[in-house]
């Protein structure tokens, strides 16, 4: 089964519990509590708490939420990843992006903001300190 063939995802087949596959299209709210993996159209939102892979030939008019995704498709919408995301060479996203961890291969397309949660508070507690230290 292609779907599988990239294990850099960090997925195991054995844990997917949604499969929407190259000639599916779903429009709507698709909420899921397992791993999910994307080869076709969705439209809407798309959301659970484990991992998404999104394939190389699907495209995601759609709000993303997941705690770790895998990009190789197209997202056009605000992706929310309490996790890992990682975008791979072939990844389109278009919209703002939320995460823990991002991680960008050469030749993927990000056109949005991006805000790493976390990061913030450390920063602003090295700026206090060495502003302090003057």
């Amino acid at each position: 089964m292609a779907i599988f063939q990239h294990r850099d995802d960090g997925m195991d087949s054995k844990d997917v519990e949604t499969i929407i596959g190259s000639t599916v299209k779903v429009d709507g709210n698709f909420v899921g509590a397992g791993d999910i993996v994307v080869e076709g159209h969705v439209s809407g939102t798309l959301k659970t708490s484990k991992n998404l892979r999104i394939g190389e030939g699907a495209i995601l008019k759609a709000d993303v939420e997941a705690g770790n995704i895998w990009v190789a498709g197209e997202i056009r919408g605000h992706v929310k990843c309490t996790g890992r995301l990682e975008l791979a060479a072939s990844a389109k996203v278009i919209g703002n992006v939320d995460t823990q961890t991002i991680s960008v291969a050469h030749g993927a397309v990000l056109h949005g903001k991006v805000m790493m949660s976390g990061h913030e508070v450390v920063a602003e507690a090295k700026a206090e300190t060495r502003h302090g230290e003057k």
